[in-house]
C-alpha cells in the first residue's frame, strides 16, 4: 500500500452586478414619480446584501421612473378575444368530434346534438380578461433594477504521483487544513507544494480582473484541504494489479479489476 496527501486549492470571490431594463405591470393606482426629481444611478441605489456567499437575486423598482401607459394588448379595452375559442364562445365537443351524435349513433347528451359545447376558458363570452394589464386598461412602467450575487469558484489541485485522475479527485471531499477570507485576499506564499501557491497567485489575478470589471467584489475566501488516496497494489493468477480508496468517504476505483465477467467486485 501507498498513502499520498493531494493538495487543493479552492478560491471563491463573491460578487455583486447590477443591471437595468424597461419593465411593466398593471397599474393599480400606484404614484406616478417621473418628473418628480432625477432618477439615481444603478450603484446609487441602496441594497441589503445578503448573507455572503450565497447566491441571490433582487428585483427593485428604481424610484423617479414610474409613469403609465395604455395597455398595448388590448388597446385600453380591459379584455381580449378568446384564443381558444377564437371569440365564439363556443368549441367543438370532444365527445361527439362535432357530429351531435357518438359512436353508436345515439344523441350525444355532452352538447345536446349541437355539436358544440361552452368555452370553459371564457364562459361563453367569446373575451376574456386582458392579462397583461389585469382587465386595468393601463400599465404602469418603470426601469428595474436586477441586482445578483454570486459565488464564482476555481480550485485548483497540487502535485499529484497517486496515479489517479484530477476529475476522480474533484468528486470527493478532503480535509481542510487552511482557511481565510477578506474582502481582498493576497496571494498564499511559501506553500510546501510550489504550485499551490502559483495556482494562489494566479487565480486571484484572474478574479480581480474578471469580476472587477463589470461588477463588486464584496468578499473573497480561499481554502487548502488535503485529499488522501492509498494506492493499493495485489497479485492475482500471476498477475499484478491495483485499486484506489481516496478522499473522506473512502471511495473506491479500480482500472483493472479482474474477473468481472464473474460479477466479481470490490466492496
Amino acid at each position: 500500500m501507498q498513502s499520498f496527501n493531494i493538495y487543493r486549492y479552492s478560491l471563491a470571490t463573491f460578487t455583486e452586478s447590477r443591471s437595468t431594463d424597461y419593465a411593466s405591470k398593471p397599474y393599480e393606482g400606484e404614484v406616478l414619480d417621473f418628473y418628480a426629481q432625477p432618477a439615481p444611478r444603478p450603484w446609487e441605489i441602496p441594497v441589503t446584501t445578503p448573507k455572503l456567499f450565497e447566491n441571490h437575486e433582487a428585483n427593485i423598482k428604481v424610484p423617479f421612473t414610474s409613469s403609465k401607459k395604455p395597455c398595448h394588448v388590448c388597446s385600453e379595452r380591459g379584455c381580449i378575444q378568446c384564443a381558444d375559442c377564437e371569440g365564439l364562445g363556443k368549441k367543438e365537443c370532444t365527445s361527439c368530434i362535432g357530429f351531435g351524435r357518438n359512436a353508436e349513433n345515439a344523441p350525444c347528451t355532452s352538447c345536446n346534438q349541437t355539436g358544440q359545447v361552452n368555452c370553459s376558458v371564457c364562459h361563453a363570452k367569446g373575451i376574456k380578461v386582458c392579462g397583461t394589464c389585469n382587465g386595468n386598461k393601463q400599465l404602469l412602467t418603470y426601469i428595474n433594477l436586477k441586482v445578483e450575487w454570486k459565488t464564482n469558484i476555481d480550485r485548483f489541485t497540487g502535485e499529484n504521483k497517486s496515479g489517479l485522475a484530477v476529475e476522480h479527485l474533484d468528486k470527493v471531499n478532503g480535509k481542510v487544513i487552511f482557511e481565510n477570507d477578506q474582502f481582498m485576499l493576497y496571494p498564499l506564499m511559501g506553500f510546501p507544494d510550489v504550485t499551490i501557491s502559483q495556482a494562489s497567485e494566479y487565480l486571484l489575478k484572474e478574479h480581480q480582473a474578471k469580476y472587477s470589471q463589470n461588477s463588486r467584489i464584496l468578499q473573497q475566501y480561499h481554502r487548502i484541504a488535503v485529499v488522501p488516496i492509498t494506492r493499493v497494489t495485489y497479485t492475482w493468477k500471476a498477475g499484478t494489479h491495483h485499486f484506489f480508496v481516496f478522499g473522506m468517504e473512502n471511495q473506491v476505483k479500480d482500472f483493472d479489476y479482474p474477473e468481472t465477467c464473474c460479477c466479481c467486485s470490490i466492496m
